[in-house]
């Protein structure tokens, strides 16, 4: 009775592959994804910055830095 009562069943696992291939396509799509938006936020943040230079008023820090004083002959 105690022979009938345990019964083995075998299953076949296969073994583990390293897929190399795969690991370094996926690792050249993240850094193409990152690239594509670092160049999206970099183009966005130049943009605003061109844009809030040209919104300034005229009187701007070059107009009231030192300037060169034209020096006449004598």
């Amino acid at each position: 009775m105690i022979d009938a009562a345990q019964q083995i069943t075998w299953i076949q696992v296969q073994k583990p592959v390293f897929d190399l291939a795969g690991v370094v396509l996926y690792s050249l799509g993240l850094a193409g994804i990152c690239a594509i938006v670092a160049s999206v936020l970099g183009g966005a943040l130049g943009i605003a910055f061109i844009v809030r230079s040209r919104r300034r008023s005229s009187n701007s820090w070059s107009e009231r830095s030192l300037q060169l004083l034209d020096a006449g002959r004598p």
